[in-house]
């Protein structure tokens, strides 16, 4: 069992580099753009072609900042037209986040969503979407999530942070703790944002 704990932090490590790598390439100006074509890769894939240099400036090339309202979408829309994106930079009690994922907007139309069905109905329920939230507000521990008013037994809990586990919503490195993974915890915030607007 232990073995089996270390292969998987090591596996989960590994991945963190990778993902460690693939922002940096984007810090330094490089936009590369997940592949749609395997879920859940961050292989990048080969960035669109740059719009023409000498096409006519409009307000796709207003400078990034804060009196332009729209500044990423112009930015996205000048370095990788057809994209679609989510980013995120914040402070959690786990420590600071700096995140962002892209795709092409036609690769995500062509391919099958009834995938998709499973990891958003793990967030359908009240109680479990508390539990995420509470999670990413320092809870962490069985006896700490215990507490919320939403479950009346330590079966429902361990009912529900099952299956937030099985859709990767949630990770336990050990027992009776969970957290959410670095690369759900803006994915998470962009749904809320959505479900809220």
């Amino acid at each position: 069992m232990e073995s089996e704990n270390e292969r998987a932090i090591e596996r989960r490590l590994a991945d963190l580099e990778h993902e460690v790598a693939r922002l940096s390439a984007l810090a330094e100006g490089r936009i590369d753009v997940v592949s749609p074509d395997v879920p859940g890769s961050s292989e990048p894939a080969a960035a669109p072609d740059a719009p023409d240099a000498d096409a006519a400036p409009d307000a796709a090339d207003a400078p990034a900042g804060t009196d332009d309202p729209l500044w990423f979408v112009n930015e996205l829309s000048r370095r990788v037209p057809g994209a679609v994106m989510m980013a995120g930079a914040l402070d959690t009690v786990s420590g600071p986040v700096r995140w962002q994922y892209g795709l092409m907007a036609d690769g995500l139309l062509s391919q099958d969503w009834s995938d998709l069905a499973r990891p958003l109905e793990a967030l359908g329920h009240p109680a479990r979407i508390e539990l995420v939230r509470q999670v990413l507000r320092g809870a962490h521990t069985t006896a700490e999530l215990l507490q919320l008013e939403h479950l009346a037994s330590s079966g429902q809990l361990y009912h529900h942070l099952r299956q937030l586990v099985t859709a990767g919503w949630l990770v336990s490195p050990r027992r009776g703790y969970y957290e959410v993974p670095v690369a759900r915890v803006v994915p998470l915030l962009v749904l809320t944002m959505i479900a809220s607007s």
